[in-house]
């Protein structure tokens, strides 16, 4: 295989598209809202792309079938406006692999005729949340002032070592080829996959690029998540001789 091949499955016309990022990292967040988009919308595969600096497998479906890993670029119809999500179980292995991925990536952004990106992601707060801020970066001081009026915050020095993989690199190599880009980071533990994360910073794209979207599915991946958090923080207590909710039943 080539270091990189792009498989073109369509070609739909689209309105004004957008390229949504959704690939894993901290709390899965990006990918979670990716994949959403994907499950709740009018979508269609329009792009495979596969590389040698993705892992070496293949992913197993459950009729026993397999699939060697690439990345998938979904298009997807909107109320006002449609969507080119990226999508994936995996990001690249290496450094070079990131910056060839990409490159790609923009290649079929440019080609659909998109103009602005949205990377999504999540930021690490290393403490388990009960509200989601989202944080954001921008290619330009009006991109800003955009998202702010929709109630994403930007923070001084955070996050704190910048933007990695593909969702910085979307923004910095976009920038250079004349894309508008922004990285929308909902916060994060950082230690469990992430839903309620993932509906803050969808809840802002919908405001931004003016859709809705149904949460049902999301919000029982987040009760699913929320006991396993329960569990943690009850083992945690117990190890640290802090009475559990079931211990202080018990107290007169």
């Amino acid at each position: 295989m080539d270091e990189l091949d792009i498989e073109a499955v369509a070609d739909p016309d689209l309105r004004d598209p957008v390229l949504v990022e959704g690939l894993p990292g901290v709390g899965h967040v990006g990918k979670l809202a990716g994949e959403h988009l994907v499950e709740e919308k009018d979508s269609e595969l329009v792009r495979r792309v596969y590389s040698e600096h993705l892992p070496p497998q293949v992913s197993v479906g459950d009729d026993g079938t397999t699939e060697l890993v690439c990345a998938e670029i979904h298009a997807v119809e909107l109320e006002e406006r449609d969507l080119l999500v990226l999508t994936g179980d995996h990001q690249a292995n290496d450094g070079a692999g990131h910056y060839r991925l990409t490159d790609a990536f923009l290649d079929v952004a440019e080609e659909f005729g998109v103009e602005t990106i949205y990377a999504l992601g999540g930021v690490p707060t290393g403490e388990l949340m009960d509200e989601y801020a989202v944080l954001g970066a921008a290619t330009d001081a009006d991109f800003v002032e955009e998202l702010e009026e929709v109630g994403v915050e930007f923070r001084e020095d955070e996050p704190a070592g910048g933007i990695v993989g593909t969702s910085g690199l979307l923004l910095g190599l976009g920038e250079r080829r004349g894309f508008r880009a922004t990285c929308l980071m909902g916060e994060t533990s950082g230690y469990l996959v992430d839903p309620k994360s993932a509906q803050a910073v969808l809840e802002v794209l919908e405001d931004v690029l003016g859709f809705e979207i149904d949460y049902e599915s999301l919000e029982e991946r987040a009760d699913e998540m929320e006991d396993v958090a329960n569990k943690i923080q009850e083992m945690e207590n117990q190890q640290s001789g802090m009475p559990t909710d079931e211990d202080l039943r018990y107290i007169g």
